[in-house]
């Protein structure tokens, strides 16, 4: 079967010289992805490792931190939302600045509040400063999920094939470059004010966020001076002349998407409150917990697209539309694979970073556990890491020029999944600065690895036609599963310590060895 990918050249090796290579980082579409990647990367740890080591200062168990990293399961889901941004305008704004530019302006105006709510409330205050605190949260995960969306559509639709690869190494340098001023940054900050693991000082860490929030003005500048991806621009004068989506259908295919939302919400509260019973009548552990609250999950789900698909079924919105929307980029990706190679891929997208994402949920913790300051973590972890990451992924891009992407994927996830052992060493250890750099050395190349592989492997699986909805898909499905995980990452550790936990982050690791082997196999034929 012949696979009509939209970007399956971009694993093969690049015929330019050295020269024409680096001249191309003076395009301004190439620079243009440095300042939006570094838009992207702000807000990811603002809701993981910072937030979750200003809620230990605040005094907050260990248990409830780690569930905070739910807030960001909108990256997980936004393949869901994603042909939304590709169908609907944004009022006003899309005749001033053009679809993806409006889109883009107002998810980095959200990502802005959201952080400035999470910094009005001090979750040590009272009882529901963390329910406002895990709303901000939520807000800036589903903002956040929205600005990657239409920057992953930007980036495709405003350079031509030639110029991806340099655009996706600038979008990646800018984004390590965020990670870092709101990883090092926040912590370095909030040390500066004066909040401790000892002292701990809220002004600190609202001082901080909301410095971090005026980073986003980079985002928001840039998104005014770039133009519109001409491809947008086309598309929308097609729209505009056809009168494809009207007004009326617009507002009838967004209020499918919201109800199906809010039947979610409803659902997932009302197992919730079953899930609880069953766990005051239990003795119920971490694994139990995690099963129970994954049933919740595709209940929840399932209940959604089952209200959804009757509101299009009872005329809400039209049929046509709505299989166009959310179907037509999911039939395609099953139509060029077979469903057996689809759902084979599928398992691997979603399982493969799932040892060094059930870990990287709650190690700034583990850090702080062994006595390590934030000065130490921010060094080590946020700066020092963060240039690894790059050289791994510097490494892992070389190496699948040269070997293939397969035979990468196989090194990566035996790396990733090997080198959460180093943790038990540093566990065992306690506060030894020199192996603490060792392990983060080592857990940061193979994630950077890892991932250069992964993100090569996921773009040669896109159709032309579909590029953004399916990579979005691709990239929600990567973290779903270990994300929910990660979130009783804590309860795991109360229950077994940190040795354990790390042995069994390596464990889980090793069936992906099994899936990259058949999906290989597999490929070679479809491909």
């Amino acid at each position: 079967m012949t696979n009509n990918n939209a970007s399956s050249s971009s694993t093969d090796p690049v015929a330019t010289t050295w020269q024409q290579g680096l001249s191309t980082l003076l395009h301004p579409r190439v620079a243009t992805m440095l300042f939006l990647g570094f838009s992207a990367g702000v807000p990811i740890l603002l809701i993981f490792s910072s937030l979750s080591l200003w809620l230990r200062e605040a005094g907050v168990e260990r248990a409830a931190v780690t569930f905070f990293s739910w807030a960001a399961l909108g990256y997980s889901f936004k393949f869901i939302w994603a042909p939304l941004i590709d169908q609907l305008p944004v009022p006003l704004l899309t005749k001033l600045l053009g679809r993806r530019r409006a889109w883009l302006l107002v998810s980095q105006l959200l990502v802005m509040v959201s952080i400035a709510i999470m910094a009005s409330v001090d979750p040590a205050s009272a009882s529901d400063a963390l329910t406002m605190m895990a709303v901000g949260a939520v807000m800036l995960g589903f903002s956040s999920a929205t600005q990657d969306i239409v920057i992953d559509a930007y980036r495709i639709e405003s350079a031509p094939m030639n110029l991806q690869a340099m655009m996706s190494s600038t979008y990646i340098a800018g984004y390590r470059i965020g990670m870092v001023i709101a990883g090092a940054g926040a912590l370095y900050l909030a040390d500066y004010f004066g909040s401790t693991k000892a002292t701990y000082n809220y002004a600190a860490w609202q001082t901080t966020y909301l410095i971090m929030a005026a980073t986003m003005l980079v985002g928001v500048v840039t998104t005014f001076v770039i133009s519109e991806p001409q491809v947008a621009v086309t598309q929308d004068a097609e729209r505009t002349a056809s009168t494809a989506l009207s007004g009326t259908e617009n507002v009838r295919i967004l209020g499918v998407f919201v109800v199906g939302v809010a039947s979610f919400i409803a659902l997932f509260g009302m197992v919730g409150d079953v899930a609880d019973g069953l766990r005051a009548q239990w003795s119920v552990g971490p694994l139990s917990s995690f099963v129970l609250e994954s049933l919740r999950l595709l209940l929840s789900l399932g209940g959604a697209v089952l209200v959804g698909s009757t509101l299009v079924q009872l005329g809400v919105a039209p049929v046509s539309l709505a299989k166009r929307t959310w179907l037509a980029p999911v039939n395609d990706f099953f139509q060029r694979y077979g469903h057996s190679t689809a759902w084979l891929v599928l398992a691997l997208i979603g399982l493969y970073r799932i040892s060094d994402i059930v870990l990287g949920v709650i190690s700034n913790v583990f850090y702080q556990d062994m006595g390590f300051s934030k000065p130490e973590i921010a060094a080590a972890v946020k700066t020092y890491g963060v240039l690894i990451g790059i050289a791994g992924s510097i490494l892992g891009g070389i190496v699948a020029t040269r070997v293939g992407v397969m035979r990468t994927l196989m090194w990566g996830a035996l790396l990733s999944a090997l080198t959460n052992l180093a943790f038990v060493a540093l566990a065992m250890a306690g506060h030894d600065v020199a192996m603490m750099y060792a392990v983060v050395s080592a857990d940061n190349l193979a994630a950077g690895f890892a991932s250069a592989a992964f993100v090569a492997f996921l773009s040669s699986l896109t159709n032309v036609s579909f590029t953004a909805v399916q990579y979005a898909i691709f990239s929600s499905l990567m973290t779903l599963l270990p994300k929910t995980l990660g979130g009783y990452s804590g309860g795991m550790v109360e229950v077994w310590g940190y040795p354990y936990f790390f042995v069994l982050t390596t464990i889980i690791g090793l069936p992906v060895l099994w899936l990259v082997h058949m999906a290989g196999k597999r490929l070679a034929v479809k491909t």
